[in-house]
């Protein structure tokens, strides 16, 4: 199903009130910020997950093999992009697990597979980045990275220098935000 821009318009003005805080507000990059996209409250809705899942589903390239989604914050969303696709999903931590099989990728995957990465919020590009390196070194091929929401602070250009395309489904731009 092909989205609409009224229904995109939709989804971004529920993502944004259900996640959107002003405040005082230190980013994972290190940044400070006067305003925040809480992940956590827009992925944890059911039905605005499920709706997210199914417009990052469309950005998915066909060529795509694998999903990827780097823990903690974009696991629901790989998740829900996994269910709508069918593609199978690797999960990639932070750090290998320190027991068990001590892994950092989690899940089924085989060498020279074309995999697209699924994000959250991205403001330098960092962790992507860092999560896109995991999976190479693995052998897999990063072919895209899709987010919900780039934050306009130098993300996407990293990513692009890193050869990666790059599709967010919002831009901090698109958004009204009081």
């Amino acid at each position: 199903m092909e989205t609409t821009a009224s229904e995109l318009r939709e989804l971004g003005r529920d993502l944004v009130a259900a996640s959107y805080l002003k405040g005082d507000f230190v980013l994972r990059s290190g940044k400070r910020s006067n305003r925040y996209f809480d992940k956590f409250l827009f992925e944890t809705d059911p039905a605005l997950l499920r709706r997210l899942g199914r417009h990052l589903a469309q950005l998915i390239p066909p060529q795509t093999q694998r999903l990827a989604a780097p823990e903690l914050g974009a696991v629901l969303l790989g998740g829900a992009v996994s269910m709508e696709t069918g593609l199978p999903l690797v999960l990639v931590r932070k750090e290998p697990k320190g027991y068990g099989t001590s892994k950092q990728i989690e899940g089924r995957f085989e060498p020279g597979e074309r995999i697209t990465v699924v994000e959250d919020v991205v403001t330098t590009g960092g962790d992507s980045l860092r999560s896109a390196q995991v999976l190479r070194d693995a052998g897999v091929a990063v072919i895209h990275l899709v987010v919900v929401l780039d934050r306009g602070e130098g993300g996407e250009e990293n990513i692009r220098a890193a050869d990666i395309p790059y599709t967010p489904l919002f831009r901090i731009a698109d958004l009204e935000l009081d």
